[in-house]
């Protein structure tokens, strides 16, 4: 079929990305923002051999699934691939999703949906190393009561548009276009107005916006963060500079807005699209926020990783606490800690927790953490955890009962799973934001003697295609190596 050819399909599939699949005469197409039952009119836009990829024209039948998107540049910006598809039916394309990678990638032929019938044996050992193992259907995933407004950070670049006005929004998807959007709807409602504020501040002075292709230009991002417990805002803009003329001026607008903590510059001089450099300049403030999930009270500092979604967070923790099966009396380890905020939920019912993660920031925040919530049995070490738990338990003799790791997209590393695997802790609880990764790290734990007894999910971005999984896994009884 040629460049822009129109042709009609009936979307039967969707992919890992939540891009609509359909077949035109076994040639298979991916068409974005499509849902499964929908017949649309396409335009093909690039082919190989067995597959191409077409842009949605328009929707001839509509799916029992779809709905109209609330945002009005949902398809330009593209940030959100699922929010035409009713939210429930986004949990189910979420959950076959970390199914079918543990199925596929992760070798748990055993394994079986929430909905499917009651599977056989549940727990039973499948008789040898590997992952299969047999009985373990999925616990229900879990979903939010309101997929709106639920982001606690927003990272807006800012530019010109072509008639030369300031704006300020997200990147198109695959580009570096910006998206005029000032009010996201997975935000909270104050993203808004701090934007107006600094915008009518760039405008006023002159400070121009950063340019990517001719590197000049001053303001590059405005980081928001907000703590949902606390109320507490944090404002952070990613300057291409030492200073940012008349900042005091654009403090005091900034402070007029309730709950206003934090405000500072980021400076990030190269040309790179990577966002924030490693300098933080305050201008008000103690230079951080705080919040809790539970309990526990965490500072946030504008460097600090911490998760977007505080009320799923809750109860992601929590399930990975139940999966620790945590009596009191164990040594836990926590692989790529963050600023602890898994490691101080698991001090709470262990006897000691370890945590190890790559950036010292985060690390300085981990233990200010644990001091401000009183916790003692809490002790966190700067370094890659494939190299720090391998030196802390050759030289140090540093045991494991539970260790539980919550990695980047990419999974762990192979010298720490082996680390893992030598340690022998009794259980592994596997935090992911990526299932394609989970699994592939799953069936190397499965093949070394551990099998997965629990798998679970937990959506924490409504509206997108993407989903957080924690699986539990045990050292088998017959384990040997």
């Amino acid at each position: 079929m040629k460049k822009n050819e129109h042709f009609i399909v009936r979307i039967e599939d969707m992919s890992e990305d939540g891009a609509g699949v359909g077949k035109t005469d076994g040639f298979i197409w991916f068409i974005k923002d499509t849902v499964i039952g929908d017949t649309v009119e396409a335009s093909a836009m690039k082919t190989k051999k067995s597959y191409g990829y077409a842009r949605l024209v328009k929707v001839l039948k509509p799916s029992p699934d779809r709905v109209d998107p609330r945002c009005p540049v949902a398809r330009q910006c593209g940030g959100c691939q699922l929010q035409m598809m009713d939210y429930k039916a986004q949990l189910k394309f979420k959950e076959r999703k970390v199914y079918n990678h543990l199925k596929r990638i992760g070798g748990l032929s055993g394994l079986s949906l929430p909905g499917d019938s009651e599977p056989g044996n549940a727990g039973q050992e499948s008789g040898g190393l590997g992952s299969a193992t047999t009985g373990i259907r999925m616990e229900s995933i879990m979903g939010m009561e309101d997929p709106w407004r639920y982001r606690n950070k927003a990272q807006f670049p800012f530019g010109l548009s072509k008639d030369g006005r300031i704006i300020a929004g997200f990147y198109a998807g695959r580009t570096h276009d910006i998206v005029e959007c000032e009010d996201c709807l997975l935000g909270v409602e104050e993203n808004r107005l701090i934007l107006e504020i600094v915008k009518g501040f760039m405008e006023r002075r002159k400070i121009a916006p950063y340019d990517e292709k001719t590197g000049r230009g001053l303001v590059r991002h405005c980081l928001i963060r907000k703590g949902f417990a606390t109320g507490e805002l944090m404002v952070c803009l990613v300057v291409n500079g030492d200073v940012l003329p008349h900042s005091g001026e654009l403090v005091e607008e900034l402070l007029e807005i309730p709950g206003m903590t934090s405000i500072s510059l980021n400076v990030n001089k190269e040309r790179t699209n990577v966002i924030l450099g490693k300098e933080i300049i305050n201008l008000y403030g103690p230079g951080y926020i705080t919040d809790f999930i539970g309990n526990v009270k965490y500072r946030i500092s504008p460097l600090s990783f911490y998760q977007v979604n505080p009320a799923q967070t809750v109860k992601l923790y929590g399930k990975a606490l139940e999966y620790a099966d945590l009596t009191g009396e164990e040594t836990v380890w926590d692989l790529y800690c963050g600023i602890g905020t898994i490691s101080l939920f698991l001090a709470q019912k262990a006897k000691r927790v370890f945590g190890v993660e790559i950036v010292p920031e985060a690390i300085e925040d981990a233990r200010e953490n644990a001091r401000i919530n009183g916790i003692e049995n809490a002790q966190f070490f700067v370094g890659k955890a494939e190299e720090v738990l391998p030196r802390e338990y050759e030289a140090n003799r540093i045991y494991a009962d539970v260790i539980v790791v919550d990695p980047p997209r990419k999974g762990c590393d192979s010298v720490c799973l082996d680390t893992i695997v030598k340690m022998g802790p009794k259980r592994v609880v596997y935090v992911s934001c990526d299932s394609a990764t989970l699994a592939r790290d799953v069936k190397y734990l499965g093949e070394r003697g551990y099998e997965v007894r629990r798998v679970g999910c937990c959506d924490m971005f409504g509206g997108s295609g993407h989903c957080e999984s924690v699986v539990k896994l045990e050292r088998s009884r017959n384990k040997i190596f």
